[in-house]
């Protein structure tokens, strides 16, 4: 990650240099185009892709479309590299860490320029304000997952515990019914899967809280006691058992899915993201079911949010932007193309779209589907700012020593500010 923020930073310093260039085109070419397509993936998704383009192409034959994959390290490597270069391709897969750093420095095209070939009526605003860089469409939102807890119906059948209100229960309910799990699942099964190891949770806990992590310049202004709430919560679960000892927890947080609490069937309530839910089904061989939140009956706002599993951005530096956003908006609002992507990116954030192909879809995916109809999100948090995409290692660290007794909550919490707001200075 430190060799990925490395390169982007470099990149962008050059490309800061001479980057952004005129109005963007508003006509297409009635001459051969082509533009170079990048995305990061297993081979289901270039197969998928490739037959996406092969499609357009067949609709638009003037338009050629080189796709360029690679692995999530190997991409974002290439990429700063090809934009320090001032060889970026013209459409990119972008990720959320990533996008306002990006954004910030010139690279990408402000998608709202070219709303003559790219259409977004079908977009909630909550869903198209994920991809808002200082007020500019700098991506397009191509999936969208929300948080929830995954709970292990089958355990809760076993050890004949109660499923939990999930319109009514607090963060202290999940904590009791977790107790009463790791009881009586006498030490081979814990009421819940560690917390704190990534962003998401730290989100939702600061939003039901009535904070958000970043302002709208980028700054930290998570207050420090809503910190402490956090890791001091996360700190009581594993002393008293509901969740697995400190040594288990970094265990598992460091490994794969398939190595989680939940895929072994050795936790009952755990945080996801609502559109791992197949993943985790197909690994546990158990029943699961997506609930909602704790707290958020008490919340002082909506925790849950939307989040962009990934989005479509054009560079700023494109030959061919018209062309480049008339493919974006192919990639995003046809529906030959969706039935062919289904659910691969994650749940369509075009509502027409996922509408259309849920019937097509696995039960699985047709009630992660079903759970993002039904909660309640606020207003997507702020884009994570340039310099702050080691959130996740910074948070990580910190858990970690809490887990295990080295840094008390407090200190957690003010260490955790200095750190992210250095590297944000830094960046």
């Amino acid at each position: 990650m430190r060799k990925i923020a490395l390169a982007l930073a470099a990149a962008l310093m050059l490309s800061a240099c001479g980057s952004g260039g005129g109005a963007a085109s508003q006509e297409l070419s009635k001459d051969p185009v082509t533009l170079r397509f990048t995305w990061w993936g297993a081979d289901e998704r270039h197969q998928r892709t490739q037959q996406v383009i092969d499609l357009f192409q067949k609709k638009h034959p003037n338009i050629t479309v080189k796709g360029e994959f690679k692995d999530w390290n190997g991409y974002w490597e290439s990429l700063a590299t090809t934009v320090a270069a001032n060889d970026a391709p013209d459409v990119i897969q972008m990720d959320e860490l990533y996008l306002s750093s990006y954004a910030e420095r010139g690279a990408l095209l402000d998608l709202g320029t070219m709303a003559k070939f790219l259409k977004t009526a079908d977009f909630d605003k909550s869903a198209l304000d994920t991809g808002v860089v200082s007020g500019k469409q700098y991506a397009l939102p191509v999936g969208l997952s929300t948080y929830s807890i995954v709970v292990n119906t089958d355990l809760l059948d076993q050890l004949k515990v109660e499923m939990p209100d999930e319109n009514t229960w607090t963060w202290e309910d999940l904590k009791n019914v977790g107790a009463q799990v790791s009881k009586a699942g006498g030490g081979k099964i814990t009421g819940v899967q560690s917390l704190g190891f990534e962003a998401g949770g730290l989100n939702i806990w600061a939003r039901q809280h009535g904070a958000t992590l970043f302002d709208e310049q980028g700054k930290v202004v998570v207050p420090p006691e809503v910190l402490t709430s956090f890791w001091t919560y996360i700190r009581d679960l594993a002393k008293q058992g509901v969740t697995p000892p400190a040594s288990v927890s970094v265990e598992r947080a460091g490994g794969s899915l398939d190595q989680s609490g939940t895929a072994t069937n050795a936790s009952a309530f755990a945080t996801w993201w609502n559109t791992q839910l197949t993943s985790l089904t197909t690994a546990s061989g158990s029943t699961l079911k997506l609930l909602k939140l704790p707290g958020e009956a008490e919340a002082k706002s909506p925790g849950a949010y939307y989040k962009s599993s990934m989005y479509w951005s054009v560079s700023s530096r494109s030959e061919h932007p018209a062309e480049a956003a008339l493919f974006v908006d192919f990639l995003a609002n046809d529906p030959e193309a969706a039935n062919i992507m289904l659910t691969d990116r994650g749940v369509p954030a075009n509502t027409k779209i996922r509408e259309a192909i849920t019937p097509k879809l696995t039960e699985t995916d047709k009630e992660a589907v079903e759970y993002m109809d039904r909660i309640k999100v606020g207003p997507a948090p702020r884009v994570t700012p340039n310099g702050a995409s080691n959130i996740e290692a910074i948070i990580k660290r910190h858990t970690e020593e809490v887990l295990f007794d080295r840094e008390p909550p407090e200190q957690a919490a003010t260490a955790f500010i200095k750190e992210l707001q250095a590297e944000i200075d830094g960046a």
